[in-house]
């Protein structure tokens, strides 16, 4: 099998693939690949030709053992569309050449190449989705395990980048959890169950095939596993929009999660950190460094992924019953932007599996803040006889704390109006002092976490039913 010089297997660059190609979802978009599943588009074809009896079975039998990628030369065929406009008019040329003259006959019989190429984007959708799902499978895993270790574990919530009310990594760990969840069942619901083949001949008539067209398109559909549609949507690119916006969705996710990560791992936060040996994570130049290598990768992936959607959403809108320029503008966006995500997946499954959290650094940082972060409860606790003058009562005392480097407590207490407001409301030291504790403050956090566990595992639970 031939390849270009100048890329990988997964498609790329081969000096970047190792970022932007991790794992198995990049080899499912290589040009072998593509060249695999436009074959397997015509061998099917050819069996679904000879089900519906207008071709011979033996015919049959020789294309689909002619069709192998292995005995193409991808670099030739890939030349060869600077003349026609696609890679399949050579392909099929290819494959003619491969057979005898009369199982030539049958070769690519009703198709036009949108035909073949849109339905070998759909097998290839197919066959890198089961990848790529299974891979946040185990990452959605790895996330409800952090969920269920560190339900408890407190730390500062962090709104606008400024430290907020206390919640728990567990809480955190939830939210990513649900997200993931929700983005990869939206993706697995197109990729089990609604990619569609494409074929409508010249201009969605079948006319070639006379009255046996649609027959052989639903023969067609279930040879290749994949749905059959309506009609044909040569120019109707919902489908891949939909796709698109899916695997889009799966990037949003993994890059909103790797974010959270590279924040929490920052040196003067260190809430967690990668797993990996010394050398993960390096420097060129400074011995300290040990950088979030795999949350930096993810989201290295994720900020790629706008721009080929936005792509493939201008190429959405097409002329006529077929598209001039529109529909070759897709190729190479959606290659990519299922290899990045595939990549995003990998490394974000890596990421989660081994991903450490320190509890104890968590609680540092959180007692370092002087019990600013429990402001909100104490304004809570002081409205009812107060009323909304407790908010600035209290943020008086947060500036006063500020400003002097004592905890909170103490500029509450030694202040005399704020200690006459409290003693009003039957408000001690006592009392504030486990007010600015945090677990006193941490409201639903624990039937949210539940609440996420149990989708997930109710999730789970399907899928190994209906895998």
């Amino acid at each position: 099998m031939k390849r270009s010089s100048s890329t990988s297997e997964g498609g790329g660059n081969r000096l970047f693939s190792g970022v932007f190609a991790r794992g198995d979802v990049a080899r499912c978009v290589s040009d072998e690949a593509w060249l695999e599943a436009m074959l397997d588009v015509e061998g099917a074809l050819a069996r679904a030709l000879a089900r519906a009896q207008l071709a011979t079975p033996d015919a049959a039998a020789a294309i689909t053992a002619a069709a192998r990628a292995a005995d193409l030369d991808v670099a030739r065929i890939g030349a060869a569309s600077a003349s026609t406009g696609s890679p399949v008019v050579a392909l099929v040329e290819a494959l003619r050449a491969a057979v005898s003259s009369d199982a030539a006959a049958t070769v690519h019989r009703g198709a036009t190449s949108q035909d073949v190429l849109d339905t070998a984007m759909m097998l290839i959708a197919k066959r890198a989705g089961a990848i790529l799902l299974n891979d946040l499978a185990a990452a959605a895993d790895a996330a409800a395990l952090l969920v269920e270790r560190h339900r408890g574990a407190v730390m500062v919530g962090r709104t606008l980048l400024q430290q907020a009310v206390p919640v728990t990594f567990g809480l955190k760990a939830a939210g990513w959890l649900t997200a993931l969840d929700a983005a990869r069942t939206r993706l697995a619901d197109l990729v089990r169950a609604r990619l569609p083949i494409q074929f409508g001949g010249a201009s969605g008539t079948l006319a070639s095939l006379g009255d046996r067209g649609v027959d052989v398109a639903a023969l067609l559909a279930e040879e290749l596993g994949l749905a059959m549609p309506v009609v044909p949507w040569h120019t109707l690119r919902l489908t891949v929009f939909e796709l698109a916006s899916a695997l889009a969705g799966v990037s949003l996710v993994l890059g909103k999660t790797a974010r959270d990560v590279t924040l929490l791992a920052q040196s003067e936060v260190a809430e967690v950190s990668e797993a990996g040996d010394a050398a993960r994570g390096g420097s060129s130049t400074m011995p300290q460094k040990r950088n979030p290598v795999a949350a930096v990768a993810i989201l290295g992936c994720a900020r790629r992924v706008p721009g080929l959607l936005a792509t493939l959403a201008a190429a959405g809108e097409q002329e006529h019953e077929r598209a001039a320029g529109a529909w070759h503008a897709e190729w190479e966006p959606f290659a990519d932007l299922v290899r990045l995500t595939g990549s995003a997946a990998a490394w974000s499954r890596e990421l989660l599996e081994g991903l450490k959290v320190d509890p104890a650094r968590m609680r540092t940082n959180l007692e370092a803040a002087g019990g600013i972060p429990l402001a909100e409860h104490l304004s809570a606790l002081l409205a009812p006889t107060m009323g909304p003058p407790a908010l600035d009562l209290v943020k008086e005392a947060v500036a006063r704390a500020r400003r002097s480097g004592r905890p909170l407590l103490d500029a509450l207490f030694d202040h005399p109006a704020t200690a006459t407001a409290l003693a009003n409301a039957n408000l001690d030291r006592t009392k504030v002092t486990r007010a600015l504790e945090p677990e006193s403050y941490l409201g639903s956090t624990q039937t949210w976490i539940d609440r996420a566990l149990a989708a997930h595992g109710a999730l789970r639970a399907r899928e190994r039913v209906t895998p």
